[in-house]
């Protein structure tokens, strides 16, 4: 850019201060706005349905809105008075500060916040957008003054020194105000302002006072040093649109109303406080500045002003009364950050009005402000922006379109609709000045809050300006202006860096008018589409040249190819995006024609076009190109897809034609005889040629030539159905003619050039061969088509006659061909509207010819031909009861069904299913559906139910399972009848074992169907001779039977092991275990008596699991036996195991001595749970052979024992020692937990933000807790985080619990009575808050309770242990540990003694090493 900016209509004046001796020092620029003239409002009116596209929600009013004072005098951290209704605008994170010493951002990134807080990183929008900003040095001033910022109109720059310098829009210095006298008593210029007509000058001082100038004479106006209170700095001074009227705010955080007055030549200021710093101190104003086509609006009388403070935001009207309009809390926020307002005029819904942007941190609001009716003011909110960077600064560049300042001194160019980011760019290298030393009132001493003195660390207000669509940046030498790039320089610009394919695509996002920050644009769409379609064709004529200039003269063809291939799309697009196909087909081309691969590139690029039929209307040249290039690289599936989506008229026809066949493009040969000269008929010719010979000679068609015929028939189809092939349609006019034409060629009675020995009608006889069905499938569809004129009866009728001629008087078509014909005829004759005539005796050849007896091939194949004609309605053509003789005796069982099914003879068709052995498993549901769907009469029902009642050994042999629920289901009442007629065992089994064995997955509701015991009893019976080793499992899921009976039956088949299950079933326990006994003893015996054996001895292998048996039995009922019970069990069973040890001598042991003494020593330790040790042993010794002293042979059994007892005594000697080392470790914990010190976060309260060490009251006490929040006692107190228990003071941490609560602090009471405090428990320094009166707090040590840390290490424990019975235990523990009454942790009195939780059965000890935790 050149030296100045562009000076369309922008005036401006711009105040500044700035160091004339010492560059290094610290800057502020201000703005103000000379004239207005917006022009982006007319623009902003066309895109009105664009602009705010989410849904509005109205603020709603108050009856009574708030008075100032009333806001004033209420302190900031109450719930405001009137709040926006949207809870997501409070909802911003709370962030730990981390430090806030900041240097310059310019030069370094200490305290950057941003980086702790990255969220998403947008795309790169360069590609997207282009360089949405010009920025440019402005040298004249900052020649001349070193640092300074200018504008057009007039430039004003304050110094340190107190010097206000005013320049022309030449960037010459016209007026120098003040004198460094006056500097040395002020200080430095701190805000600067001019009014809108640039007469007057406002300067606000570092130590406080105001000076006003007049710009045209240079003269001190006033001077005013009573405006506001001593010692504190002007932070801002603004004009409002009224030129008597000015808001100042200064370090103190209070804000001031100054009124301009002249009475009788003296000129004075009156002041009027409108926000005091002790309420909150705000550090931003903003007053509403109307443009001058808007004077006129009805919202500038209010002379709205917007103020922000460290808490909120409030939007006051200083006319035609004081009002306070609206006041909006921020919520939680990183203290550090800077409070950012910006009006700016918009258009919505086509009103016009101003809309309010206010940011702290890295969201942005938007708020809409309306006038109603009533004068009433509407505030609404907009759709918000989150941001992944923290703000310093907000600049409205037009409506549409934002710049933001980030922390670390980057601009973000943001689409406000969309919050699209447009651009990025580093201004670093600016320099940027700070007013730190202002909001810290260095001059004055530095008596600001330290709240305060924190923001400005990075404000940067009187730095920067914005007017008429350009920013300007007052640096430490310099000064900048930003400003948007019209969409010729934005193009240009990608031009020179030479990005082509990003240049086009931006130029067509401003032709389709999708672009963002538009400037340069006017007039009516086709208009504004014309100029950009113009660039743009030329930019691709520079494109083209390029593509050649660059292309890689030597090298592989690949490398050259691969360069065209990203080049020439391209221009391909564009061209034909912009419907200049006149360009595309005669400069472009043949520009890229000089090279030979860049067109066969460009040919290639039309096909994807040409395909989608978006391309129509090429060259009779580039066709003929685009053909030969695709045959020359081989590619004809290629070259066919073209052909048939191209107007050929204008080529060769004739060599198109022999190009197709001889590369067998049909399709492609076909389209071209249609389209180029609209002949139907030799295609079809040229095929037939092809597929006739070897379908007329019996032999097998090659895959092309079945490609062919179905090419043939969907071709013949096409054509008699008015259809152009492969795609479109016919011409109406053509589509009878084509018709009759086809129709004429299919019944020729012999082909052209034929043969003598041609067989009549060839056309037809061929596609019937080659596929019946298909080919049928045809005709059928045509003559549907067909109006019932005279000629199209007739041309049925003629083919019909000629089906019949060809198929019947032949004998080399198959049965299926055959009813296909038959099947295609009765389907043509069953119509409503048939003109049709077939002789019925063909009918009956045909029925002969398909249930002839004599050949048995294709069985299936004929019934199933058979069927389809019936089902078409060829059943009108015959006798049905010759048809039903017929179909028996070729055994046609489906058409037997269905010639029943029509006379309803339903009973029959079970038949029919037995008979097939296809289809005979079907047979149970079709007796099924007839029984149970409705619409079959009770005779027919009846008749079915009969003939399954007779045929019921038959499909029980077929299937069991399915008979029985068929049985079930339908023949419940008559189940001893059917039983009676299963004469076979075997398949009464097989059926009872189905119905009665839930095992075997059929859904059968034993209830309803009520079988008596006897039949379940001769179940039982059959079970025990077929499958004996299934009893036991089957009884145990039986119902129904009677157990005296049962073990009548078990006994007789001997199976003991049932007959003891039944016993002990019935509850004869001791029978039950006799058998056991008796079957024991037998085993015993045999293994006694066996000579020499193997040691793998299957018998021992029986005698365990008898033993394991009985063993269980006598577990099983011990529990419910008295001692003498037991012992008349366990004790036979014992002896008996003992006995083959007895009488084996000892000198030579029983071979299985060994496995028998570890069988007993199993019976011993089993008896041990149930009877007495001393029993036990006084029964062994009491034995007449251990009597005699022979104790060797029982040492062993004792020995046995004892180390049993032994083992259960270490067990418990281990787990006491475990448990009293986990309570004496988890009583350490807690004891840790309880003494350790806490470790705040942050050194400032977490409710009044202020730094605990600021206030001096002595009753003020520092609360800690254990979460790292901070507060003051009486803060905590103001927000009802205290509560009495016991007569002591309890805190709850407010920031947690308010995250975490309702907000009923009844709940929140009731918690505390049950004993659960908020997890953030607190530490109070310097002591507890006892109630002094309270005889209860002096009682404490009687009735001791545990304190909130302690509760808190015990819900620690909790967690740790994961269980509740450690807790439990320690919670027993802790009540016994004396004889005092301690009152456990719920608040209720302690249990009694009984329910300890040691004496619980269902107590046990979870023994696991304590958890390792880091300290």
């Amino acid at each position: 850019m050149e030296n100045e900016p562009d000076h369309e209509n922008v005036e401006q004046s711009l105040c500044a201060k700035m160091s004339e001796d010492e560059l290094n020092k610290s800057f502020n620029l201000e703005a103000s706005l000379s004239k207005f003239s917006y022009i982006d409002l007319d623009k902003e009116l066309e895109f009105k349905n664009d602009l705010i596209d989410d849904k509005e929600f109205d603020i709603p009013q108050v009856d009574t809105p708030p008075t100032l004072e009333s806001i004033l005098n209420e302190t900031d951290d109450e719930d405001e008075s009137f709040v926006l209704e949207d809870p997501t605008l409070l909802n911003i994170d709370t962030i730990d500060s981390h430090s806030y010493d900041t240097s310059s951002v310019a030069s370094s990134d200490s305290g950057d916040r941003t980086n702790l807080k990255r969220k998403k990183k947008l795309p790169d929008s360069f590609s997207l957008h282009g360089s949405v900003m010009r920025h440019s040095l402005l040298k004249g001033i900052s020649a001349q003054i070193v640092s300074a910022a200018a504008v057009s109109s007039l430039i004003a720059v304050g110094t340190s020194h107190g010097l206000a310098l005013i320049f022309d829009q030449n960037q010459a210095l016209r007026l120098c105000l003040g004198s460094t006298s006056v500097g040395g008593q002020y200080g430095a210029i701190s805000a600067l302002s001019i009014n809108n007509d640039c007469s007057r000058l406002l300067c606000g001082f570092a130590k406080g006072q105001i000076t006003m100038w007049d710009l045209a004479s240079g003269k001190l106006l006033r001077s005013i040093t009573d405006a506001h209170p001593p010692g504190t700095a002007i932070l801002h001074i603004k004009f409002t649109d009224d030129p008597t009227l000015a808001i100042c705010n200064d370090s103190g955080g209070s804000v001031f109303e100054l009124t301009f007055k002249r009475v009788m030549g003296v000129r004075t200021c009156e002041s009027r406080c409108l926000f005091s710093g002790s309420k909150g101190e705000v550090c931003c104003i903003e007053p509403l500045h109307s443009k001058p086509e808007l004077k006129d609006h009805p919202i500038t009388q209010f002379s709205l002003l917007a103020m922000a403070s460290l808490t909120k935001i409030l939007v006051i009207g200083l006319k035609p009364s004081l009002k306070v309009w609206m006041t909006f809390p921020y919520g939680r926020m990183d203290p550090s950050s800077v409070p950012l307002l910006a009006w700016h005029f918009v258009a919505v819904q086509n009103y016009v009005n101003p809309m309010l942007a206010f940011c702290r941190g890295d969201v942005v609001h938007f708020l809409l402000v309306k006038r109603d009716e009533s004068g009433a003011i509407h505030v609404t909110k907009q759709k918000h922006l989150h941001l992944y960077y923290d703000l310093i600064n907000f600049t409205w560049i037009n409506s549409r379109t934002v710049v933001l300042l980030d922390s670390v001194e980057k601009l973000h160019v943001i689409d406000r609709q969309t919050q699209e980011e447009l651009e990025t760019v580093e201004i670093s290298e600016v320099q940027l000045v700070y007013n730190s030393s202002h909001f810290k009132s260095l001059a004055t001493g530095g008596n600001v809050s330290q709240a305060l003195a924190l923001v400005g660390e990075k404000a940067c207000y009187q730095s920067i300006s914005s007017y008429g669509g350009q920013i300007f940046y007052l640096g430490t030498k310099s000064v900048y202006v930003m400003m948007l790039r019209s969409w010729r320089e934005r193009v240009d610009h990608l031009l020179k860096q030479d990005c082509l394919t990003e240049a086009l695509a931006l130029a067509w996002s401003f032709h389709e008018g999708k672009a963002k920050a538009v400037v340069g644009l006017s007039g009516d769409a086709s208009k504004r589409k014309a100029i950009v379609a113009d660039r743009m064709v030329e930019i691709l004529f520079h494109y083209a040249d390029r593509a050649l200039k660059k292309c890689p003269d030597q090298g592989k063809i690949q490398v050259m190819e691969q360069h065209f291939q990203d080049m020439v799309p391209v221009i391909v697009d564009y061209c034909l995006l912009l419907q200049r196909k006149d360009l595309l087909f005669s400069q472009m081309y043949d520009k890229l024609s000089e090279n030979s691969v860049a067109k066969g590139v460009f040919l290639e690029c039309l096909e994807p076009y040409i395909l989608s039929d978006k391309l129509v209307g090429i060259t009779p040249q580039v066709m003929k190109d685009l053909i030969v290039h695709f045959q020359d690289k081989k590619l004809m599936e290629n070259v066919e897809a073209l052909i048939v989506h191209m107007d050929i008229t204008s080529l060769d026809i004739q060599q198109v034609v022999l190009m197709c066949w001889e590369n067998r493009l049909y399709d492609a040969m076909i389209y071209v005889y249609n389209r180029g000269m609209n002949e139907f008929i030799s295609p079809m010719e040229k095929l037939f040629r092809v597929i006739a010979p070897p379908l007329n000679a019996g032999r097998t068609l090659t895959d092309e030539q079945v490609v062919m015929g179905n090419k043939l028939l969907v071709y013949i189809s096409c054509c008699l159905a008015g259809r152009a092939y492969p795609l479109g349609d016919i011409p109406e006019d053509l589509v009878p003619l084509v018709k009759n034409q086809v129709f004429e060629f299919l019944i020729r009675l012999h082909s052209a050039e034929a043969s003598p020995e041609e067989e009549i009608y060839p056309y037809i006889r061929t596609l019937l061969h080659f596929d019946t069905r298909e080919f049928l499938n045809v005709l059928a569809l045509t003559f549907e088509d067909f109006k019932n004129d005279k000629q199209a009866v007739e041309y049925q009728q003629r083919i019909v006659d000629i089906l019949l001629k060809v198929m019947v008087e032949n004998s080399d078509f198959t049965p299926s061909q055959v009813g296909c014909l038959f099947t295609f005829l009765a389907r043509q004759l069953a119509k409503p509207d048939n003109t049709l005539f077939v002789n019925r005796t063909l009918f009956d050849q045909v029925l002969e010819f398909l249930c002839s007896p004599d050949d048995d091939s294709r069985h299936s194949e004929r019934q199933q031909v058979l069927l389809e004609l019936l089902q078409a309605g060829g059943i009108v053509q015959f006798e049905e009861s010759r048809l039903i003789r017929m179909a028996e005796k070729a055994e046609f069982y489906q058409i037997c069904e269905f010639m029943y099914e029509r006379e309803h003879q339903y009973d029959k068709i079970i038949d029919c299913y037995l008979r097939d052995p296809l289809r005979e498993e079907e047979v149970f549901n079709y007796i099924h559906n007839i029984l149970s769907i409705p619409g079959h009469s009770a005779e027919e029902k009846q008749s079915v139910w009969q003939k399954a009642m007779d045929h019921i050994e038959e499909l029980v042999s077929l299937k069991p399972c399915k008979a029985a629920e068929l049985v079930a289901t339908h023949f419940s009442g008559h189940i001893e009848t059917v039983i009676k007629k299963l004469q076979n065992q075997v398949l009464l089994f097989k059926f009872l074992r189905s119905l009665l064995d839930p095992r075997e997955g059929i859904h059968i509701n034993q209830e309803l169907l009520q079988i008596s015991p006897s039949i379940t009893e001769q179940f039982i019976e059959l079970l025990c001779q077929f499958n004996p080793t299934q009893v036991i499992e089957t009884l145990q899921v039986l119902e129904c039977y009677r157990l005296e009976e049962t073990i009548q039956i078990t006994q007789k088949y001997q199976l003991h092991e049932v007959t003891a299950y039944l016993l002990e079933k019935k509850g004869d326990i001791h029978g039950a275990f006799l058998i056991m006994l008796e079957r024991l003893q037998s085993k015993l015996r045999e293994i006694t008596h066996q000579g020499e054996n193997t040691k793998e001895d299957p018998s021992l292998k029986d005698v365990e699991d008898t033993m394991v048996e009985t063993i269980a039995l006598c577990q099983r009922n011990s529990h419910n036996l008295n001692q003498q019970q037991r012992e008349a069990l366990w004790f036979p069973l014992l002896e008996a195991m003992m006995a083959p040890q007895k009488l084996s001598s000892s000198a030579i042991p029983h071979l299985h001595s060994e496995a028998l003494k570890s069988l007993t020593m199993q019976v011993l330790n089993s008896m041990a749970a149930f009877i007495a040790l001393p029993s036990i042993l006084q029964r062994i010794l009491q034995d007449p052979v251990y009597g005699k002293g022979k104790l060797g042979e029982i040492q062993g059994l004792i020995l046995g024992m004892l180390d049993t007892f032994n083992y259960e005594q270490t067990l418990l000697e281990t787990t006491t020692s475990l448990l009293n080392q986990d309570l004496h470790w988890s009583l350490c914990n807690l004891r840790a937990s309880v003494t350790r010190g806490l470790n705040p976060k942050q050194d400032y309260c977490s409710i009044c933000l202020q730094q605990y060490k600021r206030r001096q009251e002595m009753a003020d006490e520092i609360i800690v807790f254990s979460c790292g929040h901070l507060y003051h006692s009486f803060c905590l107190q103001n927000k009802e985080c205290t509560m009495e228990i016991e007569g002591q003071t309890r805190w709850t941490c407010y920031k947690c619990s308010s995250s975490n609560k309702v907000g009923k602090l009844s709940e929140n009471s009731s918690e505390i009575k049950k004993g659960r405090v908020t997890p953030s428990q607190v530490k109070i320094s310097p002591s507890y808050h006892q109630s002094k009166g309270d005889p209860t707090a002096k009682k404490g040590t009687s009735e001791p309770i545990l304190d909130p840390q302690q509760i808190q290490a015990f819900d620690q424990l909790c967690r740790l242990y994961r269980g509740s019975s450690r807790l439990a235990l320690l919670t027993e523990l802790s009540q016994n540990r004396s004889s005092e009454s301690y009152r456990p942790f719920s608040g209720s009195q302690s249990a009694p003694a009984f329910n300890s939780i040691f004496q619980n059965e269902n107590f046990q000890l979870q023994l696991i090493p304590p958890p390792v935790t880091e300290d």
